[in-house]
């Protein structure tokens, strides 16, 4: 090959890996900002990181690049007694942008008092932020928000498997923390996980693998409208019994309950319906095949009466009804209009009004097309960092490795090891994915 043909074909080489990897991952980078807020009533500054650090496989090679975003409280004395929390969202396969700009980060997502999304969509000062009394660093796991898989010298990416599994994706986030931690220089600071949705699956499982592997013990774990998928993929009467709270939660809101329940506040009801569901209603779904035809009916009749369905598709149910089912049915004969899943106050319109569950859901759509343009235009003109890279709302993670889950009894172990872990659950009456009473 003569020296004009080497130079060419170097040329198309360069051309063609130019145009294949012309979005580039970035791997370790850093942009920071300074900014100022207003949280109960005080005026103060911060400052925002926001960047891409490496997950390292064990031969100290880069094999991943999460995004996230960092704030410190700025003019704080003595930096090793203010606590820190590290912030995760659930999915598995989402990013913690719904934390980020609608809960606990600095700036929230533009919402009327009833914390709807209004139009323009934007974001504003969050005056509930916990910034005023710690830190925070918001994470997004491999494949969301801007975090990748990095390719190694071959071009070639690492196998997905692992970091998609429940186990994998602690392991590799219990180190990334580690880097983390050291590299802000913050071993001494009170140390908080929090993760809502599959995210408490994830910080109940890092609440162990930090203490036993990385020799970091945690000083509480916040759970967030956490989901058990011990329970939820498991199904049977516990699983069906325990939504039961849920359906006189979102049935009271909708004014679908009798007239003697309507009129009560719904810190007053609730206990009545968990009562029921726990001295009754499990004890008839357990019975199976053996419970009487006039239990079934007493029963029956008793769950219409907490939940807003009729007793007769109740029955027609035996006893089971699905949450699907409900998001369907409540509303049916009255607005034809379906409820949502992840927030029951929400409103669809399906194509029919026949059917077992809603065509899509109605809180879901809503939150997409108002937080997709406010983060995207939060990180880019606030936080000021720049790339290509499309922001994954939600990222491919599948399949999923499900193998293997001792989350839970992973915590417990975790708080019996350490006695100053403690933990806070929280949970919306309105979510029928993850269900406040099946937390509690």
């Amino acid at each position: 090959m003569t020296m004009k043909n080497i130079c060419l074909y170097l040329s198309l080489v360069s051309l063609f890996i130019g145009s294949s990897q012309s979005i580039k991952v970035p791997v370790d980078t850093l942009v920071t900002t300074t900014h100022s807020t207003t949280i109960k009533g005080m005026n103060f500054s911060y400052t925002a990181e926001t960047g891409m650090q490496p997950v390292w496989d064990k031969d100290g090679i880069p094999i991943a690049s999460l995004f996230y975003t960092y704030y410190t409280r700025n003019n704080i004395k003595n930096r090793a007694e203010r606590p820190l929390i590290i912030s995760f969202n659930g999915g598995p396969g989402s990013a913690s942008v719904w934390m980020h700009i609608a809960y606990t980060g600095p700036r929230i997502l533009n919402v009327d008092s009833e914390g709807y999304p209004v139009q323009p969509y934007g974001f504003k000062k969050n005056p509930n932020s916990v910034l005023d009394e710690a830190d925070i660093v918001f994470v997004n796991p491999v494949n969301t928000a801007y975090s990748r898989m990095l390719t190694d010298i071959e071009g070639e990416l690492p196998k997905p498997e692992q970091f998609f599994g429940i186990n994998e994706d602690i392991k590799y986030l219990a180190a990334w923390i580690n880097t983390f931690v050291s590299r802000k220089n913050r071993w001494e600071s009170p140390k908080y996980i929090i993760g809502e949705s599959y995210g408490g699956t994830r910080v109940m499982g890092l609440s162990l693998e930090l203490q036993q592997n990385q020799w970091m013990y945690l000083n509480g774990v916040i759970l967030v409208s956490p989901a058990d998928y011990k329970v939820l993929r498991v199904g049977g009467p516990v699983s069906s019994a325990l939504n039961l709270p849920y359906f006189t939660a979102a049935a009271w809101y909708h004014n679908q309950l009798p007239e003697i329940l309507q009129s009560k506040d719904l810190s007053e009801i609730l206990p009545e319906s968990e009562d029921f569901t726990i001295n009754t209603l499990l004890p008839a779904l357990a019975k199976g095949g053996f419970i009487s035809d006039s239990e079934k009916i007493r029963v029956s009749k008793k769950m219409a009466y907490y939940s807003g369905l009729s007793q007769k598709v109740i029955l027609q149910h035996n006893l089971d009804v699905p949450n699907s089912f409900f998001w369907k049915e409540l509303l049916r004969d009255e607005t034809g209009q379906t409820i949502g899943r992840l927030d029951s106050r929400y409103l669809g319109i399906d194509k029919k009004e026949s059917g077992d569950r809603p065509d899509y859901s109605a809180e879901l759509t809503s939150w997409l097309h108002s937080f997709t343009p406010a983060i995207n235009h939060y990180i880019k003109s606030e936080l000021e960092f720049k790339t290509d890279l499309k922001y994954n709302m939600f990222g491919s993670v599948q399949p999923w490795n499900n193998e293997g889950d001792n989350t839970r009894d992973d915590l417990r172990l975790a708080m019996a090891q350490n006695p100053y872990l403690q933990v806070l659950n929280q949970s919306g009456y309105y979510d029928g994915a993850t269900t406040y009473f099946n937390s509690k």
